[in-house]
């Protein structure tokens, strides 16, 4: 795609991309209050772009929210992060913002803000700018131990080694998001609108920090393995068929379910839930566990909802389990959506 720089003013500016030699027509507005440029397509131009560019366009966007959300965040590493600010600036939910965050960078969203707090305290002891108690709290510490801990965690040494001259120190720059080409392997999925249906199974709850999970829901799992509950779980199933892996992360009290749609009496120790009614887009899978669900919820959040016209809901994440095999285990993976207004 080529721009080409047509007719300007003082305010404006037309900018026609070339995209297999079609003429696509861009307006760039100057705001003198915020001293930036917005883009959008003038009404009487949309008829001419082409499906993929306006899917494109759509992804953009997306990157652009996420990447001022990561700006946001850059600016608190001094202080207080928000997540819940943080989330609102990507346009969705504390739980689904992290998710996103892991998928698209490969790192949870607190071990990237420990890593970028840890490179700039780094900086601060490198060139003495006070004393490693002063450094801790600034980035948020209130304990030396804590920080000393995060600091060993980063760089392999305490951070009153950082002081020394000539020690070797790591340091990790701003993520930021760029737009690339995906998509080249299909996706399997259909948009499913459920009725509210009730689940029983066991729990457990889920902290706000999606990191800190990372080792409770599989020792659920294990948990419902030692316990035989999930041959129990299969007795008592209905509609939708499937061992559940609920993510309930929405409200004040996160939960994880392992579970089963079922109007079974509730046997003692397990407890209930109702999934609302709404839409998921499901997406169907199989291979080993856990690589192959976790790839295919990363495929679908990453390249499936930024152009799909979706848009999260709040509502719960699930994985259905079809079959018992975990090496070749056959799975969809529901995502909770609502359509972009």
């Amino acid at each position: 795609m080529v721009a080409e720089y047509g007719d300007s003013a003082s305010d404006s500016e037309i900018v026609v991309f070339r995209h297999r030699n079609e003429p696509l027509f861009l307006y760039m507005e100057f705001h003198e209050k915020s001293s930036l440029f917005s883009a959008h397509f003038s009404e009487d131009f949309s008829r001419h772009i082409p499906y993929n560019t306006e899917k494109e366009l759509v992804k953009m966007e997306w990157i652009k929210q996420m990447n001022e959300a990561l700006a946001y965040i850059e600016t608190q590493l001094e202080g207080e992060i928000d997540y819940g600010t943080a989330a609102k600036i990507a346009s969705c939910s504390v739980f689904h913002f992290q998710r996103m965050f892991t998928y698209l960078a490969g790192v949870p969203l607190s071990e990237y803000i420990r890593r970028r707090r840890m490179t700039k305290a780094a900086f601060d002891l490198q060139n003495d700018k006070g004393k490693v108690v002063d450094i801790a709290l600034k980035y948020g510490y209130q304990s030396p131990t804590a920080f000393n801990r995060a600091f060993q965690s980063v760089h392999g040494i305490a951070p009153s080694e950082a002081k020394k001259e000539g020690v070797q120190l790591k340091a990790f720059q701003p993520i930021t998001f760029r737009v690339s080409v995906t998509g080249a392997e299909e996706l399997d999925y259909k948009i499913l609108k459920k009725d509210a249906f009730r689940i029983i199974g066991i729990s457990a709850p889920l902290e706000q920090d999606i990191e800190k999970n990372f080792q409770t829901v599989p020792g659920l799992w294990a948990r419902a393995a030692e316990e035989g509950i999930i041959p129990l779980l299969a007795e008592k199933m209905a509609e939708p068929k499937g061992i559940l892996g609920v993510s309930v992360c929405f409200g004040e009290n996160w939960k994880y379910f392992i579970a089963a749609a079922s109007q079974s009496s509730l046997p003692e120790g397990w407890e209930e839930y109702t999934v609302p009614a709404g839409t998921w887009a499901v997406f169907s899978g199989h291979g080993p566990m856990p690589d192959a669900i976790q790839s295919l919820e990363r495929r679908a959040v990453t390249e499936w909802l930024p152009t799909s016209g979706y848009e999260y809901a709040d509502l719960p994440d699930i994985e259905c389990y079809l079959t018992p095999n975990p090496a070749e285990a056959v799975f969809e993976v529901w995502l909770p959506v609502i359509e972009k207004k």
